[in-house]
Order: C-alpha cells, then structure tokens, then sequence
C-alpha cells in the first residue's frame, strides 16, 4: 500500500515538474519535445522500479532505491518552489511576459534547496546542548552529563562506518550515559557484524541505554535487540534501573503499534507506562522517562506521575519543510525542549533520517544534556 501511494504521488510530482520546467527556457532549443518527454518518461519508469525496492541492502538495487526516495524529495522541493511560482503568475494568465522567466528563477530555487536539503541530511549531526534541572535529583549529580541519540535509522543509508564516527562524536561529550531513544534500525536488523565492536566502543561509565522505536517493529524486532546487546546496549523493555543513587532511569516499549491499532485510546497507549511507574511512589525520586514517540497522553501521566525528564524522538523536527505543520499536528511539541505540568520533556529531531536524504532546514542532531538540581526553596 505504501509503494502505490509513493508511487501515485512521485508520478503527480514527476509530470507536474516536467512540464513546468521545459516552459521555462532552461530545456536547450536543440533538445526536441519527443526526446525531452521520452527522457522524462524513462527517467519516471526507473522512479517506479526503484520505489518497490527501496529498502534493498546492497548493489545496484541499493543505488536504484536510494535514487528514488531522494528523487522523490527532490521532486517535493521543487514541486512546492514551481507551485509557488504558478501561483503567482495565474498559471500564466498575467505577468505573460515574465511567467516563464519566473518559473526559471524557481525551478533554480528549488534545485538549490534541494542540494541544501541533501547536503544538511548528508553533514555529521550538530552537537544541541540542554541544561535541565530536575526535581528531586540528589545534589551530587548536579552537573552530570547525558548523550542522547534518537533516530538513527541505520540500515539502507547508514551502516557501521556512518555510526563509527557518531561513537566518536558522542564520546567527545564524555557523557555518564548513552540513552538511544528508538528507532535504532530503518527497518530490518543491520546484519553488519562490525556493529558490535562498533558500539562497544561508546564509553559512559553508566552504560548505553536504549528504547525500542516503531521502525524497529517494521522488521525483526528481537534480533535487531540482539544485534545491539552484543555490543553492550542494555534494553529497557517496560523495566526501569536505577541509574546512579537517586535518579531512575525507566524505558517503555513503543508505542507505535498501539496508536495506528487503537487511534486515540489513551489507555491502552499507557498501558506499559502505568504499571512501570506507581502513581504514587514510595519516595520522592528524581526519574528519566525514555519513550520514542511523545504522545500526548503518555507526556500527562509521565508529568502526572513525577517524571523529572523525559526523552522523545520520532518527529524528525518534521524533516522537510513544510511537513514540519503537518507532523505538529499530531505532536504539538515538535522538537527541543518543553516544561509540561513541572516536567522537561525534550523531543530529538534525529541524528539520521528517513526516506529521502534530505533534511530542510535543521541538520541531525546529538543531544548533550546537562542535570542540575533544582534549588531548594527559603
């Protein structure tokens, strides 16, 4: 179902662009029509082959799958830059002597955005520093540092190589902890034995920590599990760990299934998180919440339940303007960080990407947070 939508929506973008761009002046005069539509019509013919198999690992089928979920983004871009454009000028009706000329500067405009828009997915994700100060979190941990990596969606685009040099950024921040907050994998399990070694060299003295994701659950789920236990990252599973004295640390699976099975049912999207945490706890203590997706109803009982901090990803801050609108919609807290009923909730758009490679405007990002204790009221 999802290739027929890509491919319905890829082919409307695809003969929109084409037949905005050759009334531009940019198609040379020596290029008749019949070879331009027939080079537009091949070029659509390997968009549609390439989208049904997307998610190959390797080889050519690698090369043509990656081409059509880039080219798709790219036709997105500049669909929205020749629209703009058509809008206007009335699709022509005025500014007659000036329509193709501006359908120029914007078929320019959006190649441009889309070389910016690759460019800003392809960079090494930006280091975003939080300081967050939190309730009941004893005042020896004042100044401990957390890394958290959201979003990394290794797999088709990124592999042990890409994750190696993300070790390195992560251990330059000299963090007590690693939290991954889901969505480690794109799809299936990465299948690379250097992901082990790879992993294990993430150093926090307090371990590396890590969440389940929906993207996690499109493949083998409990191999991909397995995959990075082998490489030292413990799994909180609906379980909870105390982190160091005083500060816990709870995970819960995603929540994914439960909201495109259930829509909207509150209860059973916090159903793991209402017996993971009391409602009311035996003593005050200051608590991590990790959960990939920021649903609405698992961010009130997390606040209404005394989480101190709790880590989300799955926006992607939106990924590709103007999605950013569309996703808010669902998830009003977008991205970074928010105050919610006496909780910080922090929203990661991601270090890695998914689908196109693009990102438009924010490049990924590694979050470095820093805890602070509240100061005590006179």
């Amino acid at each position: 179902m999802f290739s027929i939508v890509l491919n319905i929506i890829g082919t409307l973008f695809h003969f929109y662009v084409a037949q905005r761009v050759s009334r531009t002046g940019l198609v040379p005069s020596r290029v008749r029509p019949g070879a331009w539509w027939l080079a537009v019509v091949l070029l659509w013919v390997i968009y549609l082959a390439g989208v049904h198999i997307a998610n190959a690992s390797s080889g050519w089928r690698w090369v043509l799958g990656q081409f059509s979920l880039n080219w798709l983004g790219i036709l997105f871009v500049m669909s929205l830059c020749l629209l703009a454009a058509d809008i206007a000028t009335g699709f022509g009706l005025w500014w007659r002597g000036h329509a193709a000329r501006v359908r120029g500067a914007a078929a320019i405009a959006g190649m441009a955005l889309s070389a910016f828009a690759i460019y800003q997915s392809v960079r090494a994700p930006v280091v975003v520093p939080y300081e967050v100060a939190m309730k009941n979190l004893p005042p020896e941990l004042d100044g401990m540092t957390l890394a958290m990596v959201s979003d990394l969606h290794l797999g088709t685009q990124r592999g042990a190589d890409w994750m190696a040099a993300r070790v390195a950024q992560i251990n330059a921040l000299q963090p007590a902890a690693v939290l991954m907050v889901g969505d480690q994998v794109d799809r299936d399990p990465l299948g690379d034995p250097r992901l082990a070694t790879v992993l294990r060299g993430l150093e926090a003295r307090r371990g590396v920590w890590a969440v389940t994701g929906n993207h996690e659950f499109y493949g083998d789920a409990e191999t991909t599990v397995s995959e990075f236990a082998e490489g030292g990252v413990r799994w909180l599973r609906n379980r909870r760990v105390e982190l160091a004295p005083g500060l816990v640390l709870a995970g819960i699976e995603d929540v994914g299934r439960a909201m495109h099975g259930g829509g909207d049912n509150a209860g059973e999207i916090t159903g793991d998180l209402a017996q993971l945490l009391p409602a009311a706890p035996a003593q005050a203590q200051a608590t991590i919440l990790l959960s990939h997706i920021p649903a609405a109803p698992l961010i009130d009982m997390a606040a209404a339940r005394g989480v101190g901090l709790m880590l989300s990803g799955h926006t992607h801050g939106g990924q590709i303007w103007p999605f950013s609108y569309l996703v808010r919609q669902r998830f009003p807290q977008l991205v970074g960080q928010h105050a919610i009923e006496g909780m910080n909730l922090i929203i990661s758009r991601g270090a890695g990407s998914w689908g196109p490679r693009m990102r438009l405007w924010q490049p990924g990002e590694i979050v470095k947070i820093t805890l602070r204790t509240l100061p005590t009221p006179r």
